[in-house]
């Protein structure tokens, strides 16, 4: 690999950050074209590291409970559970590493643990981010079916199948996250060791056309589909139709997944694509600094964002259906999806 970019010296001040005593820092992120700008981010040692470490106490006991109901109270399985299992699985995968990076942050980016545990801690929340993306899209899908196609779908919402779709799932997040194992590297900055979130400056523009695609094909995409899912969904849910307590309920349960699915993507998945996007164009375009800086900003406070998904997914287990945390007897009246 080349030489990181926060090592190349060039006329220029690369984009840089202030230490605690005033001294020029190299950022953690690689900049395509050297900049005149300096970065303050203090703000980052402090919110990031207590961040992850609520996200992870919080997603640690949130993802264990839901678990221990999914493995030994809920019993036989359908298909909504089969998701859910599937994503709070790929939650506990991911909040088990943000120790770690909690830690390099509150060393203000120094890492001890080696440049392949650096890998796989990047695979981790990339992985992790676009596995609950897919599978809250899974469910969407799920829902969307079984409302506007509740008998012709019924073959096709069973259990089996749902083990089908969630298997081809971590099949295509792992082959797509493989290249995150390629690019990420390790350098030395003065005595600390930084973990690079990006790539070496020679690698940066392959990573830039890697990123792009990959937020296109597994966030844009689901993102749209469910955003016409759910319309749909409200449309048929708001039909006239001979109103029972049955269909009641099951309208208030359809609303609710609504509701919170489109708020983990507004909340957590949005923000930090918009601000990814918008962090890695202004590298390469002569910006002010005070917008290059705001755009810094705004980057590094949605990636704590980013991570939350992992405590807010359970309210999917808890507040989306009747059935979450019930005995197994009770389930076979109230849980089909």
């Amino acid at each position: 690999m080349g030489q990181p970019i926060e090592n190349v010296t060039t006329t220029y001040l690369w984009s840089t950050s202030l230490d605690t005593a005033g001294n020029l820092t190299n950022d953690d992120d690689p900049d395509l074209i050297p900049y005149k700008c300096i970065y303050n981010e203090d703000f980052k040692y402090i919110l990031i590291p207590v961040s992850y470490s609520i996200v992870f106490c919080l997603g640690l006991i949130l993802n264990c409970a839901a678990l221990y109901i999914f493995v030994f109270r809920m019993r036989p399985w359908n298909a909504s559970t089969t998701y859910m299992f599937n994503l709070a699985i790929s939650d506990m995968l991911y909040v088990v590493s943000l120790p770690l990076l909690a830690y390099y942050y509150s060393k203000e980016n120094h890492w001890p643990f080696g440049k392949v545990l650096c890998k796989l801690v990047r695979f981790s929340f990339y992985s992790n981010l676009y596995c609950s993306i897919f599978i809250l899209f899974c469910i969407s899908i799920h829902r969307f079916v079984g409302i506007r196609y509740p008998i012709e779908s019924l073959q096709w919402r069973k259990v089996r199948y749902a083990r089908i779709v969630c298997l081809c799932v971590w099949v295509i997040i792992i082959g797509s996250q493989c290249p995150i194992l390629y690019f990420v590297t390790i350098s030395t900055n003065g005595d600390s060791i930084v973990c690079h979130d990006t790539s070496s400056i020679d690698l940066f523009d392959q990573f830039i056309i890697y990123s792009a695609v990959k937020m296109a094909v597994l966030f844009c995409v689901p993102f749209i589909i469910i955003i016409v899912c759910y319309c749909l969904i409200v449309k048929t849910l708001m039909q006239p139709s001979v109103a029972t307590s049955q269909t009641s309920d099951y309208r208030k349960k359809s609303i609710r997944m609504i509701v919170i699915v489109s708020g983990v993507f507004v909340v957590c998945f949005l923000p930090f694509h918009i601000t990814q996007t918008l962090y890695y164009s202004f590298r390469k375009l002569d910006l002010d600094c005070e917008t290059q800086n705001a755009m810094n900003i705004a980057y590094k406070v949605t990636r704590p964002l980013a991570s939350a998904n992992s405590c807010l997914n359970p309210c999917i287990y808890l507040l989306a259906g009747k059935c979450f945390g019930r005995r197994p007897q009770q389930q076979q009246n109230d849980c089909n999806p």
